[in-house]
Parts: structure tokens; C-alpha cells; sequence
């Protein structure tokens, strides 16, 4: 972007939402923030969009600070995505937005660069001992704009490989201690690791959801094509920097694997993905790590139950690893009328969030705070801490204001991949309606003064 974003252009990019029916839509503690003066209803006001098992998990933590630090919180759950980013710009741009909300790092940027947000660094956390030599670097990175870090990282969440553990036995993929897969690097291991599953008994090699769900094939995609090249898009989005070599083989290699060698399924919807890791009959998972709760405890149709493990993806194109991630963060939106007292505890309750971050870690996330990372109550958790290495392997979507969780960009180019998948178009039109798709987003008119 050639200069920094304007709140009420944000907003106006935001999706669409009005004041009104977003007051409409709120509970009290959000209605204040909108219209009245700094929510004093606790000494810290959190918003944040995690309902489910993420919604327990946090529920315990903001128990554990209040308990331990004698304040009061007051957690307001928002609807994930577009909506909730325009309800926090909103906020903020009013002067009354809470004192901690949830960002994803993916969304950081231009939360930063439309002056919504407080440098944490400015608000005391150095004091309270946060500071980056305790974060996992690639997650710490993200949390930076222009040199200053507007987010304290909770955690990284990756793109991993699941993998059904009596199928990998029976195919000869386990190592000598039967704990573990044998190592795996570049293409060719890669593929006949998903041929031994399939000859074990397993329907498919491998399953992703790849029909209706565009977020999870940008995933796989990014996951592949990071380990070829860089960034798609520079310049804070607004230059298209694809390789389109890179980008032919990628999909040329997604395709071989849907395609003539019937290693995964062409079309597979979530629930069909479920159906099929679940029961059994796929020898691998390509997911995020959140699902983890989704098949604990899972039985399959002779009564025994769902025998599976976690692991990051190898290296497959390209000679190094990679992991498509995103991360949560903690950030204090900026408001004119918030005490120092109010901030103090702000920073406080970050803390406490951080250090009981192996509670957020049952729900599959790695802990981004290094003193947690390498406690014992986190490294006993598995699978979780089979996986701690994708965290530094992590890639996030590149820079630009279009990007990140949720968005209209994760959608579209989805869609490219999912129709490669499918084999309705070759490798090289993939190429091209990538392309196309790129030059659309970095050409369109970004909220930019």
C-alpha cells in the first residue's frame, strides 16, 4: 500500500455491515463499546470468536487468571470471520473498543496499518517479561508491522498430516519402535507411501476436503507450492509476483494424485472426508490440527476405536519442509479513554492467557510461548507435540489487504484449486485463472488514503 489505511476506509471495506444492524445484533457489553463509555463492567473486556471446544478451552483460561489475579473478565464470544474483524474496526474506530480481543496474525496487517491498534511493546508487555526471545520466531515475525509488533501470538495452527496408525503399520511405513513414521522426504516417498496405504486395504491414500470447503484446498495448495517458491502476491498485495513454472507443477502434482493415480478423491466434501479417515478407509489426513478433537474417540465399525497420529507434512516439492499456518493473537485495540490501570491489566491477563497455554493446546494448537512449548505439561500432550516442528516451518498467507482467514481471497483461490483437483480444468488453465484471479485482487481498489 503506498500509505496507511484510514479507519473509515477500513470500514468501508469491511463487509458490508452497518452501525445499526451491527448494534442490532449485539449483546450489551458490544453495544457499549459502540455507543457508550469504556465498558467498565469488569476490569478487562475480551472479545474473541472461538464457540466449541476452542470456546471451553478458553473459557478454563480466563477462569484460571481470574482466579489467580482476583480481577474480572468479561468474555464476549462474536461470530468467526468478516464479521467479527468489522465489529472489532468498529469499535476501535469509536474509541471504545475492548481492552484484549482475538486477531488472526493472517488479519494483523491491516488492522495495524488502519491505526486500530496499540504496539503492544508501547502498552508494558516488555515489562511483563513478553518479550521475542520467548515466542516462536516465524509466529513473532507475523506479529510485526513496519518494526513495531502489534500482537502478542498465542499459538500457531498448521496444516498437518494425520495418518491411521494400524493401516501405516500394516503398510510397512512404521519405524522399528512401531511409534513413529519412517521419514519421508521429496515426492516419490511421499506418493508410495500414499500407494503402501492404499494396498494395506485403505480406499484412498489420502483425503482432504476439496469440494465446497476452499479454505482447507488453499491450505493443501499453499503447503505444496511454499516449498517451490515465494510469496504470490508483494508490495502489500498489490503486485502479482506468482510462479507460474512453480505453479504448473504444483498443480500438475495435486492432479496426479486425484487423477491418473487415484491416490485421493477428486471431489470429497468435509463430511465425506469424515466418513472416510474416520471409518478407516483413507491411510492419511491433510488437515488443520484443530480436527484433532473431532476424531478422538471416533469407533469404527468393528467396535474398536479410531487408531491415528499427527505428524508435519516432509518435504515434497522442494528440498525443505513447509507448513501452511495461521496464528491467534492477543492485541489491545487502540482507545484514547483507557486507563492506565485498565491497560496494566490488559497486559496482566495476556500473561495469565500465555502461561496457561497448555490448556489451549488441548485443542491440537501449538503453544506460541516458548516457556510453554518446552513444559512438560505440554510435550506429555499427544499428538500435539509431534508436530512443534511445523510451527517453525510455518508460511502464513502473504501480506495484503485482501488476505488472511475468512476472506473473499482464501475463497477464490480455492476455488481455482478445487477445480484442478477435480480435473474440470488442466494444470496450465489452473495457471491462468490463478493468475487471473491474482491480478483481479491486487488491481481492485484497496482501502487505502
Amino acid at each position: 500500500m503506498p500509505g496507511p489505511v484510514s479507519r473509515r476506509q477500513f470500514l468501508a471495506a469491511g463487509g458490508g455491515m452497518t452501525l445499526a444492524g451491527l448494534l442490532a445484533a449485539c449483546s450489551s457489553p458490544v453495544a457499549t463499546s459502540f455507543t457508550g463509555g469504556q465498558p467498565s463492567t469488569a476490569d478487562v473486556i475480551f472479545w474473541h470468536l472461538f464457540g466449541g471446544g476452542d470456546g471451553a478451552n478458553m473459557k478454563l483460561m480466563v477462569n484460571a487468571f481470574e482466579k489467580s489475579s482476583h480481577r474480572s473478565v468479561e468474555s464476549t464470544l462474536l461470530p468467526w470471520g468478516n464479521p467479527y474483524y468489522t465489529k472489532l474496526a468498529l469499535s476501535a474506530s469509536s474509541g471504545r473498543p475492548p481492552d484484549v480481543a482475538i486477531a488472526h496474525l493472517s488479519r494483523l496487517p491491516l488492522l495495524a496499518r488502519a491505526g486500530l491498534l496499540a504496539p503492544v511493546q508501547d502498552e508494558g508487555v516488555t515489562a511483563a517479561g513478553i518479550t521475542q526471545d520467548k515466542f516462536t520466531p516465524a509466529a513473532w515475525s507475523k506479529a510485526t508491522v513496519n518494526g513495531k509488533v502489534y500482537a502478542v501470538p498465542l499459538d500457531t495452527h498448521p496444516f498437518v498430516m494425520f495418518y491411521n496408525v494400524d493401516l501405516a503399520k500394516k503398510a510397512g511405513l512404521l519405524n522399528a519402535a512401531g511409534d513413529a513414521l519412517k521419514p519421508m522426504h521429496g515426492r516419490d516417498d511421499f506418493v508410495n507411501a500414499l500407494k503402501a496405504m492404499k494396498r494395506a486395504g485403505a480406499k484412498y491414500g489420502a483425503v482432504s476436503a476439496n469440494t465446497a470447503d476452499p479454505s482447507t484446498t488453499w491450505r493443501w495448495f499453499m503447503t505444496l507450492y511454499s516449498g517451490l517458491a515465494g510469496p504470490i502476491v508483494s508490495d502489500q498485495g498489490t503486485r502479482v509476483t506468482i510462479d507460474q513454472a512453480a505453479l504448473e507443477e504444483t498443480f500438475a502434482f495435486m492432479q496426479s494424485l486425484t487423477g491418473s493415480l487415484a491416490l485421493m478423491p477428486g471431489n470429497a466434501t468435509p463430511t465425506t472426508v469424515g466418513t472416510l479417515f474416520g471409518q478407516g478407509n483413507a491411510g492419511f489426513l491433510f488437515e488443520g490440527e484443530w480436527q484433532i478433537p473431532t476424531y478422538r474417540g471416533v469407533t469404527l465399525a468393528n467396535g474398536k476405536p479410531l487408531n491415528f497420529n499427527v505428524v508435519p507434512f516432509p518435504a515434497i516439492l522442494g528440498p525443505k519442509p513447509v507448513a501452511y499456518a495461521d496464528s491467534h493473537s492477543l492485541v489491545i485495540p487502540k482507545s484514547s479513554g483507557r486507563s492506565a490501570q485498565r491497560t496494566a491489566d490488559a497486559v496482566d491477563f495476556i500473561k495469565g492467557l500465555l502461561d496457561n497455554s497448555s490448556i489451549w493446546a488441548e485443542g491440537g494448537h501449538i503453544p506460541a510461548w516458548l516457556p510453554v512449548q518446552r513444559s512438560k505439561a505440554f510435550l506429555k500432550q499427544k499428538p500435539q507435540s509431534n508436530y512443534i516442528q511445523a510451527a517453525f516451518n510455518a508460511v502464513y498467507d502473504p501480506e495484503a489487504w485482501y488476505t488472511g482467514a475468512g476472506s473473499d481471497f482464501q475463497n477464490a483461490m480455492g476455488a481455482v484449486v478445487t477445480n484442478v483437483l477435480a480435473g474440470a480444468i488442466s494444470p496450465k488453465n489452473g495457471v491462468a485463472a490463478m493468475t487471473a484471479s491474482l491480478k483481479s485482487f491486487s488491481t481492485a481498489r484497496p482501502p487505502v488514503q
